[in-house]
C-alpha cells in the first residue's frame, strides 16, 4: 500500500510495534544496554511517541534482549530499564502500553525475532490487535521479517545499517529515524486539522 494512503487510514484501531535499541534509544552496537544510566533516548523520540500515542490504539515494544540469557545483565535490570523508559515516555505525554522482551540465547526460540512469539503474546494481551492494521518499526532485517511474517506494514530505520535499495520484499518504508517517520505521518494531508 502507498505510504500516504496508509497514513490516511491510521486510527485507534491500529497498533504500533516498535523495536527498542536503535529505534527508541541509542544502540550500543556490539554491546548491551545493561543499566538505566546507559539508556539514552534518540533525538526527537519522546515527542514522536507523544504524537504517535494520539494516533494508535496500542503502542507496544518488542525487543530481543539476549544479554539476559547470556548472563551479561539481570532480568531485574532489564525490567528497571523498561519501567524507567515507560515512565519517561508517559511524563512527556506519550505511552507504551506494554514491553515484550525475548531473553533467549538461541535463534530458534519462538519469541526471538524474526519469530513471531512476541507479536502473538501482544495479540493475546490486546485482543483488538489486527496485524493487518499494524506497523512494525525497527532497524534490523529481523525486525522487518518479524513484521512481514505477521502481515504488518514495515518501516526500516537506518540507525545501524546503510539504507536498503527499495522496493524490497521485507521493507515498505525507510527513514533515518523514528522522528523522521513521525514527521511524515503527522504532516500527511489527511491527518491535518
Amino acid at each position: 500500500m502507498d505510504p500516504l494512503a496508509l497514513k490516511s487510514e491510521i486510527d485507534n484501531r491500529w497498533t504500533l510495534f516498535l523495536d527498542r535499541d536503535g529505534v527508541i534509544n541509542v544502540e550500543s552496537v556490539g554491546s548491551y544496554i545493561t543499566d538505566w544510566n546507559e539508556f539514552n533516548f534518540h533525538d526527537g523520540v519522546l515527542n514522536s511517541l507523544r504524537s504517535l500515542a494520539q494516533m494508535f490504539g496500542q503502542v507496544v515494544v518488542v525487543s530481543n534482549q539476549r544479554g539476559v540469557g547470556r548472563g551479561i545483565m539481570t532480568i531485574e535490570s532489564l525490567r528497571e530499564i523498561h519501567a524507567n523508559m515507560r515512565e519517561a515516555v508517559q511524563a512527556n505525554g506519550g505511552r507504551i502500553d506494554k514491553v515484550y522482551s525475548c531473553t533467549a540465547v538461541t535463534d530458534d526460540d519462538r519469541n526471538r525475532k524474526p519469530n513471531t512469539g512476541m507479536g502473538l503474546q501482544a495479540q493475546e494481551d490486546f485482543p483488538a490487535i489486527d496485524f493487518k492494521r499494524s506497523i512494525m518499526i525497527g532497524n534490523s532485517i529481523s525486525d522487518m521479517e518479524f513484521g512481514k511474517r505477521l502481515s504488518m506494514h514495515t518501516v526500516f530505520l537506518t540507525t545501524k545499517h546503510e539504507p536498503v535499495e527499495l522496493p524490497n520484499d521485507l521493507i515498505d518504508e525507510q527513514y533515518p529515524s523514528l522522528e523522521a517517520w513521525t514527521k511524515t505521518l503527522v504532516s500527511a494531508p489527511q491527518l491535518v486539522g
